[in-house]
């Protein structure tokens, strides 16, 4: 038996969600396009820059603006494709493309890393004449642009997990901009020129602790694990605290992609209230207190054990 009250009052609840979703998804796609154009363009002045002043530094950091074009683009990508409407095969829609993008980001900065850590080590043995004066200038101009461009994303960063991935780009580059111009300053200082190698170490280890955090929640959402945000005993505690249900199992809480939860249960009621009642305080709860608003509550009645279908 289906219990359309509470269904009607879910479906409402996802579109208003789906509608907040696809501001967002709006909102991000702006910020990605003029942050992808500052990034290509000043990666070009980086690899001049790094081929006239003999830097490795340089070079690796318009590597890794290259991965944050990357980065960009795929992101857009995945906005874009997140927007398209379900189809018969597909009926979540394309939200897990995000997540996708996402994970292939991750794994390209750590291809990048590897090719960092081995060119640095080769210049840290054999360390090369370095034009420190033309690597400050050049690393000063990069800063700004990275300020510039994680400006633009942090807005839209916190509702999309595609922005989010772009962003860590582009902050772990800005903080190699700092690194690239610290070894400016020490070659131009003391001219010892393995700085350069030392800063482009540090800026593979940037690389490498901004993007762990990222292939890990990509992965979670592919593996359908609970978000990390939910704890799964007090959401089972506050659907039991609903006046007439009992007991809550085959608890099931899932990411479809970023900020957009599901869940699945079954839960037992006394009887005492009906069931349309209970179903629509549970997913009022959920709502409020977790943000889920994609719901399927299958209750069975204590006294009878048949199930009441309800989404």
């Amino acid at each position: 038996m289906h219990r359309h009250g509470p269904a009607d009052a879910s479906h409402a609840r996802d579109g208003s969600s789906a509608s907040r979703a696809s501001l967002a998804r709006r909102t991000g796609r702006r910020a990605l396009s003029v942050a992808l154009t500052l990034t290509l363009g000043f990666m070009a002045v980086e690899v001049a820059g790094g081929w006239m002043t003999n830097s490795l530094a340089l070079v690796s950091d318009a590597a890794h603006m290259f991965t944050d074009a990357i980065a960009l683009g795929l992101g857009l990508f995945g906005l874009w494709i997140a927007d398209q409407p379900p189809t018969e095969h597909k009926t979540y829609g394309y939200h897990r493309a995000e997540i996708l993008v996402a994970l292939v980001n991750g794994l390209v900065l750590w291809l990048v890393v590897l090719g960092v850590f081995w060119e640095a080590w080769q210049r840290a043995m054999h360390p090369p004449e370095v034009h420190g004066g033309g690597v400050l200038g050049v690393a000063t101009i990069g800063l700004a642009v990275n300020l510039v461009a994680a400006w633009m994303l942090s807005g839209a960063a916190s509702s999309n997990v595609s922005v989010r991935g772009a962003m860590l780009h582009v902050l772990s580059d800005l903080l190699g901009s700092i690194g690239v111009i610290a070894s400016g300053l020490v070659i131009l200082t003391t001219g010892w020129n393995a700085a350069d190698a030392v800063a482009s170490i540090i800026i593979a280890v940037l690389i490498l602790v901004s993007s762990f955090g990222l292939i890990r929640e990509a992965v979670d959402v592919l593996m359908e694990a609970a978000p990390r945000h939910i704890d799964l005993e007090d959401l089972r505690r506050t659907l039991e605290a609903v006046p007439g249900a009992t007991e809550v199992h085959d608890l099931h809480v899932w990411s479809l992609t970023t900020g957009h939860c599901a869940l699945s249960a079954h839960a037992v009621v006394d009887g005492t209230t009906t069931s349309d009642v209970v179903l629509e305080e549970m997913s009022e709860r959920l709502a409020a207190r977790f943000g889920i608003h994609h719901v399927t509550i299958q209750l069975e009645v204590r006294s009878r054990r048949h199930a009441e279908p309800a989404h």
